[in-house]
Formats: C-alpha cells, sequence, structure tokens
C-alpha cells in the first residue's frame, strides 16, 4: 500500500470499485482531487499504485469547496468550476423523452459564506421577457425559458425549500416555499449570464448567500435538491427535470422526488 506522501499514484473513477478493492486507510499527504478528498476511496487489488473513488449516486450532486470568494462571470468563467463535478440531464419530467439538443448542466461549488450555481443550457430558441423590475427581478418567471434550482438544506423538511431560477438574459426571481404557499426569499443572490447564439447554448452563475438557505450551515449534513429546464413558446413547452417527479402532468414542487446536494471538504 502507498505510504504517507507518496506522490506518484493515478486517480480513476468507478462504479464497480466493490468487485475489485479494499477500503482506502487514511493517508496524510496525497493530493487529490475534490471528488477524492469527498467520496468514499479504494486502492485497487489489480494495479497497485491506483486509487478509485466511487462515482456519485445518480441522484447526488457534489458541490465542491473553494477557498475565498468567486467572481461569477458567465462569459469568462472561473477554472475552478472545472473542479466541480457536473450532473447532466436532458429528460422531462418523468424521465422520459431524452433530448441531448436541449441537454443542462450543472455544477455546484461552495465556501462557508456562499453556494454557487452554474448552468449550462443547450437550446433551439429563446422565448424570454422583455421587462423586469429594476434589479433584473420578474414574477412568474417561469412562463418563459428558465433554468431551476430548487435547495432543501437538513432543517426543512416537506413542503419548505427555497427556489431559485434565472432566464438567459439574467432575469431571476427566488422564492421561500413552504405549504401554504410562497413569499419572496430576498435572498441578495448576485448572477451572471451568458448567451452563446452560434454554439445555441446559454450560460448562468449564480452566487446564493449561505444564510438565506440556512441559519447553520454544517458540510457535513447533506441537503435535498432538484434542477430543472423550461424552453418553448407554446404547450406543450418542455418541461425537464435531473430527477424526475413523475407526476402525470408537468409539476416541479415535488420534495419527496429531490435529489441529494452532498459538500466535499
Amino acid at each position: 500500500m502507498p505510504v504517507r506522501g507518496q506522490t506518484n499514484i493515478r486517480f480513476l473513477r468507478s462504479k464497480q470499485i466493490s468487485w475489485h478493492s479494499k477500503p482506502l486507510e487514511p493517508i496524510l499527504g496525497v493530493h487529490a482531487p475534490a471528488y477524492f478528498r469527498s467520496s468514499r476511496c479504494y486502492w485497487s487489488r489489480a494495479h497497485p499504485g491506483v486509487l478509485l473513488s466511487a462515482m456519485p449516486d445518480g441522484n447526488t450532486i457534489l458541490a465542491t469547496r473553494i477557498a475565498g470568494d468567486l467572481a461569477i462571470d458567465a462569459l469568462h468563467s472561473s477554472a475552478r468550476w472545472a473542479g466541480a463535478e457536473p450532473v447532466r440531464f436532458s429528460t422531462d419530467w418523468q424521465g422520459k423523452n431524452a433530448d441531448p439538443q436541449l441537454e443542462s448542466e450543472v455544477r455546484v461549488l461552495w465556501s462557508p459564506q456562499i453556494l454557487y450555481l452554474r448552468f449550462e443550457c443547450r437550446y433551439r430558441e429563446l422565448f424570454l421577457f422583455p421587462d423586469s423590475d429594476p434589479n433584473g427581478r420578474r414574477d412568474h418567471l417561469w412562463d418563459r425559458d428558465v433554468a431551476e434550482a430548487f435547495l432543501q438544506p437538513p432543517s426543512s423538511f416537506g413542503k419548505n425549500y427555497k427556489e431559485f431560477e434565472v432566464a438567459p438574459n439574467g432575469m431571476w426571481i427566488d422564492l421561500d416555499i413552504h405549504p401554504k404557499g410562497l413569499a419572496d426569499l430576498k435572498s441578495g443572490l448576485t448572477r451572471s449570464v451568458h448567451i452563446d447564439r452560434s454554439r445555441k447554448i446559454w450560460m448562468a452563475e449564480l452566487a446564493i448567500p449561505m444564510s438565506s438557505l440556512t441559519s447553520h450551515f454544517d458540510p457535513a449534513q447533506p441537503w435535498r435538491t432538484n434542477f430543472y429546464r423550461v424552453e418553448g413558446k407554446i404547450e406543450p413547452r418542455k418541461y425537464m427535470a435531473w430527477q424526475a417527479t413523475n407526476t402525470p402532468e408537468p409539476q416541479f414542487h415535488v420534495p419527496e422526488k429531490f435529489g441529494r446536494l452532498r459538500f466535499d471538504g
């Protein structure tokens, strides 16, 4: 087994690590990628010097910790986003009808003060509101093209969670969802968007103050989350979900179907 400080280690991902590996004992002084530091790792029995990490389950997204602040810029994206493990989806809210031309990619970074989200969304055409509040907030933003994130920290349960939406033109809305309805969250989020019309991809980055999400952030505790896209001018519009809600009609507010958000570090 490699010893403390060894640097000639290969890092690989595997979905079948239990077949040919054994659990990793704590070893100090090894610089591993973020997803190895935050997940259960194994030394390969078949290949000495190879360290394997379990790939996240299909219902889990991993948030990568960063030091300091991140200047969000959807056009000139920070290299630190590359360290975040992405999830991708293009199926509808029932997990059917995959459409790669409308694929969405989501990455998550975090610091103790800020949760960062990045969306990269393929599109066919854009359907946007022409007007908003002076700060970019737009009520009923879901009636146009949007990317959405629903976040439920451990202190919340049932139909208590936060909803964030961003449009390709930078309009946004944040909501506090509760059993009796919804209210403006006033999270203090900032955002940056960019539309690459030649590639038919739009990108959005959000920086959300952690204090607006939870009064006590514990990175050891996973959250519940789901991500969605809406696109199209007329019904039937495209209603896409990372984790299928499986409702008869399009419906995103199904917290029992949320996936998991885990924090590394």
